[in-house]
């Protein structure tokens, strides 16, 4: 069973996204867009484990969040990377948050590594994917569109809880199914 851990982002925020994706995708075609209900600030990529660990990591989530109180969270600002505008490949919008965010997910690599699982080689920089480029050709007016919200807010949240989830992938694209959730003390 494939896992992760993530903030699952409100509503409102969604649909702000959304309506941002609905004005991308009129630039161009060449771009794989996140689904609705794909949208959520992933903190730890577990990967492939057997159904017997799930408790196991429950467990380390539940004394993870003894630890922190909800934080605010801002959806804010737009992006792609690689920087080279010529051949972008992900197209994401900002996540701002005090230093609790970094020390949730600081925590969670720590305690998730002394049971086996691998640190992530990459630090941690909070972000949410909105689509992913197939074909680099006709991508340049996304581009700009996404360069025009910059400096936009797309919606502010608390963070309450932490959820578990599965990645069951299918040809139609992954669908995630939430299979527990930790709350903030």
């Amino acid at each position: 069973m494939r896992t992760f851990i993530a903030i699952d982002l409100d509503k409102g925020i969604k649909e702000n996204l959304f309506a941002l994706i609905d004005k991308l995708r009129e630039k161009s075609q060449n771009i794989r867009w996140v689904k609705r209900e794909a949208m959520h600030l992933t903190l730890k990529f577990i990967g492939e484990i057997k159904e017997g660990r799930i408790p196991e990591i429950e467990n380390i989530l539940e004394n993870v969040v003894k630890d922190f109180q909800p934080f605010a969270l801002k959806i804010k600002g737009t992006g792609y990377f690689p920087l080279s505008q010529k051949s972008p490949r992900v197209l994401w919008t900002g996540v701002e948050a005090d230093e609790t965010l970094h020390s949730l997910q600081h925590k969670l690599e720590n305690d998730l590594e002394k049971i086996g699982f691998p640190r992530e080689k990459r630090e941690f920089h909070p972000h949410l994917t909105l689509g992913r480029v197939k074909a680099p050709t006709s991508i340049q007016e996304a581009v700009r569109e996404l360069e025009r919200h910059k400096e936009s807010i797309f919606g502010e949240m608390t963070v309450n809880k932490i959820t578990l989830f599965q990645s069951i992938l299918k040809p139609s694209g992954a669908e995630y199914k939430a299979l527990s959730q930790h709350q903030l003390k």
